[in-house]
């Protein structure tokens, strides 16, 4: 990540995520998972953003947590972000520093619940959108849809 850290940054795009629930995810409620665990996936697309003067336009990025429990009351989660391979390394960069929390606002906050930062990884990654349903697809990794 890149030392050259802001707080000039701003983000608007499409988003979704998915756990291992049984329905809605009991944790948005403070409560325990419904497995003991958690496993969840959350994408974002950028339609347009900005990190200072580098441009985001149209990049995803994909983090996927581990909660060995109540993601806010047990113990602190695992994380790995999965960022476009489209992005060059100045735009990495930002990516990394706005979603690993560096750079202020809801993902500071998010962080302190992140006990570990397993990685963050360049992989192609394709998010779609139709109506109401959006999938993503990381080829070898992952894939979700809703």
């Amino acid at each position: 990540m890149t030392k050259n850290i802001s707080s000039d940054w701003n983000l608007e795009g499409d988003y979704f995520e998915g756990c291992n629930c049984n329905s809605v995810c009991p944790c948005i409620f403070l409560q325990d998972p419904d497995e003991g665990y958690c496993n969840l996936t959350i994408a974002w697309h950028i339609e347009k953003g900005h990190y200072g003067a580098v441009e985001l336009d149209g990049l995803n990025v994909v983090a996927v947590f581990v909660a060995p429990g109540n993601m806010f009351t047990g113990p602190k989660m695992k994380l790995a972000f999965y960022v476009d391979n489209n992005a060059n390394q100045e735009q990495s960069d930002a990516l990394s520093n706005i979603f690993s929390g560096q750079s202020g606002g809801f993902f500071a906050v998010a962080a302190q619940f992140v006990g570990e930062m397993v990685g963050i990884k360049s992989a192609p990654i394709t998010f779609g959108v139709e109506g109401k349903r959006r999938w993503l697809h990381i080829p070898e990794y992952l894939t979700l849809e809703i």
